[in-house]
């Protein structure tokens, strides 16, 4: 099967959206998919979340302006079959240089390319920073398919309809005309409350299919995780997150072989 290409993405922050991009690319290596996390936000903290230094000069920053291969930026962590595109504080300029360049929006596609041509992955996870910027709408080009994680409160849905009409467009102009949301993840979710719940049904009933049917808890170990630069199922595989992700990934499996 050819490799999947999955933009993680939401603009705005603190909704699970890189401990998602993480604990998924985790797992899903777990289930023996060769899985590749370029960590594409300035922030750093999926590089971070694997137990890889923030190193000057590792990121894609020089890759996207045209000097080198992106695959001589990939790194191998600690997990076996899941490799990382490192980021670091020099993506902040990205934005800025790479509005000014020839198809400014198909950079990171370009990159990828010789990536995905060696075959040497089955998935390839794309952190995204939480705006709409330039590094976003390119990793959002070079994707087959978003996946959104939401948060369980009431401006969730704000930020679907935004993400849409940005979908809407690339695809019109021609920029990544098979672009769709491959699927969207409830986050923080406390099923003591009223709220998550009513949020969740929402969701489900707006977007029907496109939501999982796995929701990831609210914990306190999924929290901590990052800091010791392992991913749930690694620093406490029998949490509830991950249990959690080890479902999602389960799902995001079976998504990924019936959309060939």
């Amino acid at each position: 099967m050819p490799t999947k290409v999955i933009a993680v993405a939401n603009q705005k922050g603190g909704v699970g959206k890189t401990t998602t991009a993480v604990n998924l690319a985790a797992c899903l290596a777990a289930l023996g998919q060769r899985v590749l996390l370029f960590d594409l936000d300035p922030q750093a903290n999926a590089t971070s979340g694997l137990g890889l230094e923030k190193i000057e000069g590792a990121s894609a920053y020089r890759i996207l302006l045209g000097e080198g291969l992106l695959l001589d930026k990939i790194k191998p962590t600690a997990f076996e079959r899941l490799e990382v595109v490192p980021s670091e504080m020099d993506l902040c300029a990205a934005d800025l240089e790479l509005a000014r360049l020839e198809d400014h929006l198909l950079r990171v596609a370009g990159v990828l390319k010789p990536v995905l041509e060696c075959a040497r992955f089955d998935v390839v996870f794309i952190d995204c920073p939480p705006s709409l910027g330039v590094l976003t709408l390119n990793a959002f080009a070079a994707s087959d398919g978003l996946l959104v994680p939401l948060q369980c409160e009431y401006y969730a849905l704000e930020g679907i309809s935004m993400m849409n009409r940005v979908l809407t467009q690339l695809r019109e102009n021609g920029v990544n005309p098979r672009l769709d949301i491959f699927g969207v993840v409830m986050t923080m979710f406390d099923g003591r409350t009223k709220l998550s719940n009513e949020v969740v049904g929402e969701v489900r009933n707006l977007l029907g299919a496109r939501v999982f049917e796995t929701v990831i808890p609210r914990s306190t170990r999924l929290a901590e995780a990052p800091s010791f630069g392992k991913p749930i199922i690694h620093y406490d595989k029998y949490s509830s997150g991950s249990a959690a992700y080890e479902l999602l990934a389960q799902e995001v499996l079976t998504r990924l072989k019936t959309t060939q």
